[in-house]
């Protein structure tokens, strides 16, 4: 089959590799109908992330199941499934906690051995744990497939932002960070009952889908002209809660100085920088509370999937360009130009 492999910082390149097949009695093959670049595989793009020459990427993507293991029981072949970004057993304590990132038997698409899910198929180990069935019917129906694929990363880790933010019905969130994940923990906050959403960005096109998201308002200022904008919205306190979409020193800085005191910052921007950009002395004397990290996205799909299913939310709008399989080093570099918000890879 075709997948997508990383050869070196910006030497992407569409292989013929092994076909997928079943190892394990857990495992099950699907052939992916979508996937897409996250804007996490470009800290491997851009050679900040460790990386061996020829190793898979891609960790988003749904399909229909091919093939299935003896022991696997939840899943028929022909079913369409979505796969969160991380794979887990289902079955561990971490998994009975709702914290399948930290499964013992999990893993991440993509790491060393396995399939990434920028390619035609993908062997899915522990699949009863890991995959989400979803009606046949929106095979048929190339939006609600597209929105459906948020649920494999994007849509999850905005909800999980959201939750360590603390937002609750009424409150002042702001998101610090434009992207994909940004823009969908806009899409939480608002779904969680947010009264007001301060979007921060500076790129039209995508403070034109916060607004469609539910931002209320949007500050396009960054660093100290950020926190004073924001300020200034809120009658000099702060938002109740602060998403942190970024992960650099910037962005967390940021966040921690437009936040209200006694409010929370969710944070799931995979962190890069020198430094957290975090002061506990000040946490400390505002009350501020952190919360985040990896999102354990498996957890909140069954939450999250009636909603997209019935249209009350729609992530598919942060997914601005459609490209085939062949087209995914150009699809890197749009990203890696800011000239694409998420790219949409239909193989």
């Amino acid at each position: 089959m075709r997948a997508t492999v990383i050869h070196a910082p910006h030497d992407i390149r569409v292989e013929e590799v092994p076909d997928p097949a079943i190892r394990l009695p857990t495992d099950a093959v699907v052939r992916v109908l979508k996937a897409c670049i996250c804007g996490s595989d470009l800290w491997a793009y851009r050679g900040e992330s460790a990386r061996q020459p020829g190793q898979r990427i891609g960790h988003e993507f749904l399909g229909v199941v091919e093939e299935t293991g003896a022991g696997v029981d939840g899943f028929t072949v022909g079913d369409l499934v979505v796969a969160p970004f991380v794979w887990s057993d289902g079955t561990c304590a971490y998994c009975a906690d709702g914290l399948t990132t930290s499964c013992p038997e999990g893993g991440f698409w993509g790491s060393v051995g396995s399939d990434g899910g920028q390619g035609e198929a993908v062997r899915v180990p522990h699949a009863d744990g890991t995959l989400v069935k979803l009606p046949a019917a929106a095979a048929s129906d190339d939006r609600l497939l597209t929105a459906l694929l948020a649920l494999s990363d994007v849509l999850g880790t905005g909800h999980h932002a959201a939750l360590g933010a603390g937002v609750t019905k009424g409150s002042t969130v702001a998101v610090v960070g434009d992207g994909a994940v940004g823009l969908c923990g806009v899409l939480a906050a608002k779904r969680l009952g947010a009264e007001r959403v301060i979007a921060l960005g500076r790129h039209t096109a995508r403070t034109d889908i916060a607004r469609r998201f539910g931002a209320t308002d949007v500050v396009a200022e960054r660093g100290e002209a950020a926190v004073a904008a924001v300020r200034e919205l809120t009658r000099g306190e702060g938002a109740h809660s602060v998403i942190e979409a970024v992960g650099t020193e910037q962005s967390m800085r940021t966040a921690l100085d437009i936040v209200r005191d006694g409010g929370a910052i969710g944070y799931v921007g995979v962190p890069h920088g020198s430094a957290s950009g975090v002061d506990l002395g000040v946490m400390f004397d505002r009350n501020i509370a952190l919360r985040g990290g990896v999102a354990p996205v498996r957890t909140y799909i069954p939450e999250l999937l009636p909603d997209v299913l019935d249209g009350t939310i729609d992530p598919s709008p942060v997914f601005d360009l459609s490209i085939g399989l062949d087209e995914v080093p150009a699809g890197y570099r749009a990203m890696d130009g800011r000239t694409a918000l998420k790219v949409l890879i239909t193989p």
